[in-house]
Formats: structure tokens, sequence, C-alpha cells
């Protein structure tokens, strides 16, 4: 399994369309889950591709083709997705703190909400921490999903949870911390509700949190 994933994560790393199509429908006839070919295979292939492109042996269209393959190959996954009661499980609100441009996490955990159930009302990259808190009155989510990859971002996160807190909406929300930058320590000094590692686990929190009904 992992040695076909692998080769999942290698043909999106070097932008060969054809092969990647073909190795996600071997992979998916194979019976491997598609969660799996979502995590060990597709993300580790864009993460790749991400890294050339910072180290130069990649330009902006290349690292564009790759976002767009990712996002294809998503679309043959999502009708794979089949979890037990899905519909109708709840409203996320999510977004990238302010100070971080990343979204690659965001959104395939964006589109795994989505294929179990989820209204995701997605408020993109770069986000001050004043729209998050208008976006949760308004409205009214189960949980607010927090993106940071970056370590120097952190601050921010703390800062949209002192705001909730002042605007009198922590506790009408669940909060969901995802991203390198994040960790276990850091969700419970600052009071969130959970720390995903990856876009599986975040949604199995948040199936967890709306299974009894609006948090």
């Amino acid at each position: 399994m992992m040695e076909l994933l692998g080769r999942i994560a290698g043909a999106l790393a070097n932008l060969n369309s054809e092969e990647l199509s073909r190795l996600i429908q071997e992979a998916l006839e194979g019976g491997i889950p598609p969660t799996r070919i979502l995590e060990d295979g597709l993300r580790r292939g864009l993460e790749e591709v991400g890294r050339r492109f910072e180290a130069g042996e990649y330009f902006l269209s290349e690292l564009l083709y790759g976002a767009d393959l990712m996002s294809e190959s998503m679309k043959t996954l999502a009708s794979r997705f089949n979890f037990e009661g899905s519909g109708g499980r709840g409203v996320i609100v999510l977004g990238t703190v302010r100070g971080d441009i990343h979204d690659i996490g965001k959104n395939i955990f964006k589109m795994f909400a989505e294929g179990c159930g989820f209204k995701v009302y997605d408020l993109g990259v770069d986000v001050d921490p004043e729209r998050f808190i208008e976006a949760v009155s308004e409205e009214n989510p189960d949980v607010l999903g927090l993106s940071a990859l970056l370590t120097t971002v952190l601050p921010e996160v703390e800062l949209v949870v002192k705001k909730l807190e002042e605007a009198g909406l922590r506790d009408k929300v669940k909060i969901l911390l995802g991203g390198n930058a994040v960790t276990e320590e850091f969700g419970r000094r600052i009071g969130v509700d959970g720390v995903a590692a990856d876009a599986v686990q975040g949604v199995g929190l948040c199936r967890e949190w709306t299974a009894g009904g609006r948090a």
C-alpha cells in the first residue's frame, strides 16, 4: 500500500497528470481508503511541489498546476467518501490566521469536511481576528477552525481565542486548531477544544462534537 501511495505522491510532485489519474484509480480499485490516498499520497505530493517552488526548482505556473492537479484528484475522491449519517452535520467557520498565507492543509480539510456533510464558511488566508469574530457571530457555527503553519503567527491564534472570550462567544463554539505550527501543548495552554494533526483527525473531532446536535 505505502509503495503505491508513494508513487501517487511522486506523480503529483512531478506534475504527471495521466500517471496520477491512473494510480489513483489503481489505489481505489485495490481497496485503499480514500482518506489514505488523500493524506499519504496527494498531500505528500503537493507538499513536495511547494518545496520545489520554494527551492526555485518550480516556477509559479508549475505551483498553480500542482494545485489544479490536487483539486481534480479531490473531485475523483469526493464521491468515494462514505460516512454513515454524514448529511447535515453542522457548520464550520474556517480560515488561516493573520500573517499566514498557507492554505493547502486548510483546503484539504474543507473538502473533506464538506464531503462529510458539513457546511463550511471559508474565510481564506491572512484573516484578521475581527473577521473571525464577525463570522462566528453571524453564522453561529458549531466549530471555528484556525489554521497556522508558521510559528510566528501563534500569537494571532491566541488573540482570536481572547477576542472570542471578550465578545462573549467562546462558549458558543468549539475551537479546532490545525497546521504545522500548533501543538497539543499550545492548544491546552490557550484553552481550545482540539488540535488536529491532519484533515482526517480534524473532521473526526468535528463529527464527535456535533454528534449530539449543535454545539
